[in-house]
């Protein structure tokens, strides 16, 4: 749109602001200028009096000028302002109009009042009016006595829990979040190769409960899913327990409030909770994977709900996970592993980082079955009074992560088929082969720091099948 005046000063106001009452006589000052001054009200078209005032019943001025405070004057200079002071300040009004001695007998400065374009309704209705990119969406006209949370389960949109009905408000905030048109392609999800845009992951981040500044990491988490190292139509069809577990790294932890101590798997934090569960409704209301159709899991897990947690960088004795995956420190990422959990690792005992790390090759040999080896991979969440220990001995990662590969380095003889009365295990042939194995891969075994810092306690996360016969850990980077 257009400004009521293309050159010369405009001042915005509003009955309901003490401080828009205060200027008056500045603007009686300003009118008597050769240019004079336009007076925009945005509650009251005879406000103020005397004033032939520009009534900005849908405050389309408003928000075109950006205006957060009344009264702003500005210095509109071919149709853009150049110039503004928000609130009465002599010296910022001064400084605008060119004119000085303003208010002769008015305190220097007055703060002034919030703009009507501001409150909660206006604004939502104002964006979505003003979005320079129209949705394309399909929309779902209700009933008048229809509950839209009853409505999303009756549709199937859900997860089980109610979720925030997407509306086109709501959906136009949650995009302020990114740069992105919301009719850009991401990616093509499957299972059903839909085609993802940032518009529809919008819609079910607004449904998870996300705040438009979670969005670039839903995104990237979209976008990391759909890659084909991860797999993630495997991931949801597999008869497994697994779902993607999202580890964040970077300032972007912090920058939403991203919680990495007490109770980090848990509940009580919003970004943890919402970031997780919006990437398995994109999964589920985009991609198709639907409990009893594609996903055939035979239990599943909470990691098919949400499951996703910051690394806590700043209190770790070791560089971050994103760090190790070749990022650097000041990159935001979001890691995306096909797993679920937590295993406990209890050790309240262990003085010396060999007991601790015997402790937690005993708990790891467990991951999958006790035979089983070379398969699924793991994450051990190492919490910060066990990470005390290995910093104080001066462990590294890679040291820990020796002595663990050599303590579940195990004899072929007890790992096939059969072995112990058991008759799950490794395939006996096996044994004609090889007289060890061990029971990660190199890179099916990472370290990452965060909990509470009370308590012996650390959590194995267990994996899918790793590598190309399953789903690859995927680390991407958060830039939108």
């Amino acid at each position: 749109m257009s400004l009521p005046i293309a050159d010369g000063l405009l001042v915005v106001v509003k009955d309901d602001c003490e401080t828009c009452h205060l200027v008056v006589p500045v603007l009686a000052e300003l009118a008597g200028r050769e240019d004079g001054v336009a007076v925009v009200s945005q509650d009251r078209a005879d406000f103020p009096e005397g004033f032939d005032a520009i009534h900005d019943r849908q405050l389309d001025i408003s928000w075109h000028l950006g205006t957060e405070t009344t009264p702003t004057v500005y210095r509109i200079d071919d149709g853009e302002a150049v110039d503004e002071q928000a609130g009465w300040y002599r010296a910022g009004w001064e400084r605008v109009t060119g004119m000085t001695g303003l208010g002769a007998g008015l305190p220097e400065q007055r703060p002034g009042c919030g703009s009507d374009t501001m409150l909660p309704d206006n604004y939502q209705r104002l964006l979505r009016r003003h979005s320079p990119y129209p949705m394309s969406s399909r929309r779902v006209d209700l009933g008048t006595a229809e509950d839209p949370v009853e409505a999303a389960y009756a549709r199937g949109w859900t997860d089980g829990l109610p979720v925030v009905p997407p509306t086109e408000e709501r959906v136009a905030r949650m995009l302020e979040g990114t740069d992105l048109p919301p009719g850009h392609v991401l990616c093509t999800l499957p299972p059903d190769l839909a085609e993802c845009t940032v518009e529809k992951v919008a819609i079910n981040a607004v449904m998870a409960g996300c705040r438009p500044e979670y969005l670039p990491v839903v995104l990237a988490a979209v976008e990391a899913a759909a890659g084909r190292g991860f797999n993630i139509h495997g991931v949801s069809a597999t008869t497994y327990f697994s779902g993607p577990v999202l580890i964040v790294n970077g300032p972007v932890r912090r920058r939403i409030g991203m919680n990495s101590g007490v109770n980090v798997l848990g509940q009580g934090n919003r970004a943890n909770l919402t970031i997780g569960r919006a990437l398995n409704l994109v999964v589920r209301n985009v991609g198709g994977a639907r409990p009893g159709g594609v996903d055939q899991a035979t239990f599943g897990s909470p990691s098919k709900l949400s499951f996703c947690f910051p690394e806590d960088e700043e209190g770790s004795p070791w560089e971050s996970l994103a760090v190790q995956r070749g990022f650097g420190p000041e990159e935001s990422t979001v890691t995306l592993f096909a797993a679920h959990g937590p295993i406990e690792v209890v050790d309240q005992k262990s003085r010396t980082p060999e007991s601790l790390a015997r402790t937690l090759a005993l708990q790891l040999r467990m991951v999958a079955h006790p035979k089983l080896a070379g398969m699924s991979e793991a994450v051990v969440v190492v919490s910060p009074e066990h990470a005390r220990l290995f910093r104080e001995a001066g462990w590294t990662k890679p040291r820990l992560g020796e002595e663990i590969h050599s303590l579940l380095t195990l004899p072929v003889s007890e790992m096939v088929a059969g072995a112990g009365g058991t008759a799950e295990g490794m395939p006996p042939w096996l044994a004609d082969q090889r007289q060890e194995l061990t029971k990660f891969s190199p890179e099916g075994l990472w370290f990452v720091h965060a909990g509470g810092g009370a308590g012996g306690f650390s959590a194995i996360i267990s994996g899918w099948v790793g590598g190309r016969a399953g789903s690859e850990m995927t680390t991407v980077a958060i830039d939108h």
